[in-house]
């Protein structure tokens, strides 16, 4: 194999189970080293009371808006309770994310590996979960999620391009959760 074949290919490393040791295996596909779907987020159940509280929480803050007369801030929440339970209902998509040596693709968006500084994975509760941590500092974070068949090659991918680093729950995902929004 010459270098410019090499130069074409991606190399990925994959762990086989008993094994300590690494070796490369060479993608013949330059463009695409795994594809998966995965739901764009989890969806969590919410019963009568989740909306029942929605309702009552939306009424408390609409009275109080109302006495201290403050008209714009109870249309706002009129419609962020409204915004809140449509998009509580909303089933997620099932989107196609595409790994190659570009980046990441999550339908017709990349996420380029040079617009990241690090990679994490998070496990919530059993899902598990691709952090990207972005340069610049106010852009979000990008969590994808994916199935564990694919988690070793995925992780790996990541890790040629990327340093890892611990992956937590920071405060607004942890608030997401509780809420289960």
């Amino acid at each position: 194999m010459d270098k410019k074949e090499v130069k074409k290919t991606d190399l990925v490393k994959e762990k086989t189970k008993g094994e300590k040791s690494e070796h490369r295996k060479i993608v013949k596909n330059p463009k695409d080293i795994v594809s998966w779907e995965a739901e764009e987020y989890l969806q969590k159940d919410k019963n009568a009371g989740w909306y029942l509280g929605l309702i009552l929480v939306t009424a408390a803050l609409v009275v109080v808006s109302i006495l201290l007369q403050w008209w714009t801030f109870t249309a706002l929440i009129v419609l962020s309770a409204i915004a809140l339970a449509i998009y509580s209902v909303r089933p997620p998509r099932r989107l196609k994310y595409t790994l190659s040596s570009k980046g990441l693709t999550e339908g017709n968006k990349l996420y380029k590996y040079d617009e990241y500084k690090s990679f994490g994975v998070l496990n919530d509760d059993g899902n598990y979960a691709i952090v990207l941590c972005p340069r610049k500092r106010f852009s979000p974070r990008v969590t994808v999620y994916f199935p564990e068949e694919h988690g070793e090659m995925i992780v790996d991918a990541f890790g040629m391009r990327l340093p890892m680093e611990e992956a937590k729950m920071d405060f607004l995902d942890k608030m997401v959760k509780w809420l289960r929004i």
